[in-house]
């Protein structure tokens, strides 16, 4: 069901999450959502999964307070938001949904993602947030690239090829 204004519901999805209000990111979800971390293999499934994954790997500890958004592109079609963006942000604090037993390490990172989130009767059904984990990795000394098909770069790449480098 296609709903008036899906990038203003996820906007206040966002800010509920930005500022730990676990009920208020919970109200504007369906009764049975789901999250998918791709990168990570974090998320939950059902109201009570994806409570207990806001409540104890994201709401709090989202990203460290110097992160950065910088949109590549939005495109909405009523049923569905799919955000390219590159986010900037220094690992200082543990980062559960997207570093799961990983200790900060101090280092700065610049990774794009792309955020599909799909609306039902007007809320959020799911999301589904993809992202290059190894160049992560190899970003924060955690992984050797040697050998390996992977551009730590990639974000900066693109940030070039859109203009906002």
């Amino acid at each position: 069901m296609a709903m008036s204004d899906p990038t203003a519901l996820f906007a206040a999805h966002m800010q509920a999450e930005f500022h730990a209000d676990l009920e208020g990111t919970l109200a504007t979800m369906v009764p049975n959502p789901h999250v998918l971390n791709l990168g990570s293999g974090t998320g939950g499934t059902g109201h009570g999964g994806v409570r207990e994954f806001y409540a104890t790997k994201l709401i709090g500890q989202f990203f460290p307070p110097d992160v950065e958004f910088i949109t590549i592109s939005s495109t909405v079609d009523g049923e569905r938001l799919v955000d390219e963006l590159v986010i900037r942000f220094t690992h200082s604090e543990t980062l559960t949904h997207l570093l799961p037993g990983v200790v900060p390490t101090g280092r700065r990172v610049e990774m794009a993602l792309v955020v599909i989130v799909g609306f039902d009767d007007d809320k959020v059904a799911y999301e589904h947030i993809y992202w290059d984990q190894a160049g992560l990795l190899v970003q924060l000394g955690l992984l050797d690239p040697a050998g390996l098909p992977v551009d730590p770069t990639a974000a900066q790449k693109l940030l070039a090829f859109t203009g906002r480098g």
